[in-house]
């Protein structure tokens, strides 16, 4: 067996509110695989590769330009970090798909997510209290990283998107 395959899995979970709009409202937004760049702040851009929208099998990419040198500079066509990303899963009923990324440049390999929209405890048909998301994952260690500060870098970017989706999605939800 190769070493690297006898380390263990890294697995994790992270979650973020959203004030305002129910887990129904938001779902639609997660479960639009090939727009996620709407959303996740740091993503460029995200587009359908193959298969058939919102069904098992869809593949999307997702590319990253990196602005780091020169924040100004919002020309630059080239993608830093790129992966592609196959839908496996999706259920509208429990609002929850899964997906495992296949090609990539970053470093991930072995690597399944899973994200869902919840309501609030104490939601009902009348509360509009909110509702969040959970993102958790199973991936093999990514050479370079902790596990620790992965998850922090996941954590971020969910919270970014859950603000992103309360501000641009839900303006009247903020007052």
């Amino acid at each position: 067996m190769e070493e690297e395959s006898q380390l263990p899995k890294w697995e994790g979970k992270t979650s973020a509110e959203l004030k305002g709009p129910a887990a129904e409202e938001v779902w639609p937004l997660l479960a639009d695989f090939c727009n996620i760049h709407k959303w996740f702040q740091s993503l460029e851009t995200s587009y359908h590769v193959e298969g058939v929208p919102g069904q098992p099998g869809l593949v999307r990419y997702c590319g990253h330009r990196d602005h780091d040198d020169d924040e100004d500079d919002q020309t630059s066509d080239t993608i830093k970090f790129s992966a592609k990303e196959k839908l496996l899963m999706i259920d509208p009923v429990r609002r929850c798909l899964s997906y495992e990324i296949l090609d990539n440049n970053w470093g991930l390999k072995s690597y399944v997510a899973t994200m869902q929209v919840l309501d609030l405890d104490g939601n009902n048909d009348q509360s509009r209290r909110g509702c969040k998301i959970e993102w958790s994952f199973v991936c093999d260690p990514i050479e370079g990283w902790k596990f620790g500060d992965y998850v922090s870098l996941l954590d971020s970017c969910l919270l970014s998107m859950a603000k992103k989706m309360e501000h641009d999605a839900f303006p009247s939800t903020n007052s």
